[in-house]
């Protein structure tokens, strides 16, 4: 096997585990802050504010993943473009929502689908920014 080939099948094994660590600091995010949410009495009710809901989740899953991409040395702009992701999906939709056109099950389906790939081709568009190491470091660069 040539270096190059070694190099590219590496960056891409990088790609892979960043994207996977992303989505697993987006879970995390969701879950812990919903419950600490919940715990102290600010939660939002879907079943009467389904597309604020939806926005605080999506805050939630944004904050995980942002602090796990600058823990791991990102700079600001791809980390909030990958956080655009995260409200990108649903915004569009709200208006059928206050029309009644879908209900709020149906928001929180179609964002959840369309967020997986968003993320995956906000990672592409900058596929250096995710196939090397990043040297972890404090989070102040820009």
């Amino acid at each position: 096997m040539t270096n190059t080939t070694t190099r590219t099948r590496s960056g891409w094994l990088r790609f892979t585990i960043h994207y996977i660590e992303m989505i697993i600091a987006m879970f995390i995010g969701m879950f812990a802050l919903g419950f600490l949410q919940s715990a102290i009495g600010l939660d939002v009710p879907q079943e009467r504010y389904p597309d604020l809901d939806y926005l605080v989740m999506a805050l939630n899953m944004s904050i995980g993943m942002a602090a796990w991409m600058r823990f791991r040395g990102h700079r600001w702009r791809p980390t909030l473009e990958m956080c655009a992701a995260m409200f990108a999906p649903a915004v569009p939709l709200f208006p059928l929502l206050w029309m009644g056109a879908i209900d709020a099950h149906a928001v929180m389906m179609a964002s959840h689908v369309a967020m997986f790939p968003l993320m995956l081709a906000v990672m592409l568009l900058r596929r250096s920014e995710y196939t090397h190491v990043h040297d972890v470091q404090p989070a102040g660069g820009a």
